[in-house]
């Protein structure tokens, strides 16, 4: 839980103090890097941690990834310039891949099916608590000491970890590669770094750094179509490739990660542009928007702990259809809000949000790592968290487009007497409607009207979203989970796939 705490505090006590770096360090123009660089370091390193998991252990790859994690934070406190800060996050990124996957996987190497959900929302609890306390902990250190206290509280927090896994967690399993000597696929695992760096710096920064149709936004996606070409070669002739084939062949496992990658795109709707719409619709400051997606943060675990009580009854995939289906209907209801409304309003939406989605992750997330041995299960469960960080990426280009497309229209057919001092795009809207005074009433309030009409697009895009992971469970996923046989004992007698006990759920 501490090694997890890292990664899960560093996503949410960075936002709040932005304004004190870049005043600091300067390079306004490029400071969404420090969220994209990292974002990306961890996406492209998720496989390849999870196959070297498999190889050589889940501890060595823990304890790495908590090191260049401290080791990047320390970097980062001592940045001279935004480029130098930047560079240093990606540093963290490549740590905080190890952690997000491994832990997740240690999970399941050491607790059986019956106590995976306890375990799990235990883990999920962390990251509730950072979305709560991370904020404000990060605006109370850049007001009232300075900036670079948001990277050094990391070392005290890893430096315990370290010592309590280092000292504690001993892994008991067979070597899963036997006698032989472990082979690393590190071709593969340097396509897999340049395909998903070209594709996901392509998502990130198209319509941001530069229009979609551009000679930047082709060539990125032109060279990421073409490494993952030479990606799918490396590995179909490698011996122990990073991304086997099974994953995909599998129907349990290539459904899940649909499914996940569906989950990644609806995220966006509550997590990017929820905040926008409290704070440009309600009016909200940014502490009191951060309360009204707390509520999802809260409800999330704690679905998550008591959704063993549904699938033990009616299966991880009927479990999963339920949760998922109540929030396609849940993202649905947000439009029908009123305008302007309340707080508590679009509070009570993300805290049923969360009780579903925890309906819908835990079970498959349980369901796929028990439906391999030891020496598969971090490579599945890597699986699953790349692909819903692959849809998270495409989401947040995607919807971008659907805000920007959605606000522009409105913003052109605005009124003639106010339509020559309006902003032109969402962030500036966002911007100016916290200085609402220098608008004008009537020009705040056709703003604030845009803004909701533009979320609301978002959340029916991400209702979508939920149906399309609705189909791909309904059409692809089995009825009945397959159970490796030392996923039902905490894993002391792995077997084979092929040998497993013939057992479901």
């Amino acid at each position: 839980m501490l090694g997890m705490a890292l990664a899960a505090l560093d996503s949410t006590i960075i936002a709040t103090a932005v304004p004190q770096i870049v005043g600091d360090l300067g390079g306004f123009a490029v400071f969404s890097w420090l969220f994209s660089g990292y974002l990306l370091a961890v996406t492209v390193t998720l496989p390849v941690y999870g196959k070297l998991s498999d190889t050589f252990g889940r501890k060595p790859i823990l304890i790495t990834g908590i090191v260049l994690f401290l080791a990047g934070s320390l970097a980062c406190a001592g940045a001279w310039d935004m480029a130098s800060l930047i560079a240093f996050r990606v540093l963290q990124g490549l740590g905080g891949g190890a952690l997000q996957g491994t832990v997740q996987t240690i999970a399941a190497d050491l607790y059986p099916m019956r106590e995976r959900p306890k375990i799990a929302a235990k883990l999920s609890s962390v990251w509730a608590a950072s979305a709560v306390a991370g904020p404000a902990l990060g605006g109370l250190l850049a007001s009232y000491a300075d900036w670079r206290w948001i990277f050094l509280i990391n070392l005290p927090v890893g430096a315990v970890a370290l010592w309590l896994i280092s000292r504690h967690f001993a892994e008991t399993r067979p070597h899963p590669a036997g006698p032989r000597r472990p082979r690393v696929d590190w071709p593969g695992a340097l396509a897999i770094f340049a395909c998903g760096g070209l594709l996901l710096t392509a998502l990130v920064q198209g319509g941001v750094a530069w229009p979609w149709i551009s000679a930047p936004s082709l060539l990125l996606f032109a060279g990421s179509a073409v490494c993952g070409a030479v990606t799918v070669l490396i590995e179909r002739r490698a011996a122990e490739p990073i991304i086997p084939g099974w994953v995909w062949r599998r129907r349990t496992i290539a459904a899940v990660n649909l499914a996940f990658g569906a989950l990644g795109l609806l995220m966006v709707a509550p997590t990017v542009f929820l905040p926008t719409y409290a704070q440009a619709v309600l009016g909200l400051g940014p502490t009191a928007a951060g309360f009204v997606l707390s509520g999802m943060t809260l409800s999330w675990p704690l679905s998550a702990a008591l959704s063993s009580h549904v699938y033990n009854r009616v299966g991880i995939r009927n479990s999963a259809m339920l949760g998922i289906g109540t929030a396609a209907l849940i993202l649905l209801a947000f439009p029908l809000l009123p305008y302007p409304g309340a707080a508590w309003q679009p509070a009570l939406i993300m805290l049923a949000l969360g009780a579903a989605l925890g309906l819908f992750q835990l079970p498959l997330l349980i369901g796929v790592q028990s439906s391999v041995g030891y020496a598969e299960r971090g490579t599945a469960t890597a699986s699953v968290f790349f692909s819903r960080q692959v849809g998270q990426s495409v989401g947040a280009a995607l919807f971008g487009a659907v805000a920007n497309a959605t606000l522009n229209d409105r913003l052109a057919h605005a009124p003639a007497d106010i339509r020559p001092g309006l902003p032109h795009d969402l962030d500036a809207v966002a911007r100016a409607l916290e200085h609402a005074g220098a608008l004008g009433a009537h020009a705040t309030a056709y703003l604030r009207r845009a803004v909701d009409t533009t979320v609301d697009h978002v959340y029916l895009g991400a209702a979508a979203a939920a149906a399309l992971a609705l189909l791909v469970l309904a059409l692809l996923a089995p009825r009945h989970f397959p159970v490796h046989a030392d996923a039902r004992t905490g894993g002391d007698d792995a077997e084979p796939a092929d040998r497993a006990e013939p057992a479901d759920i």
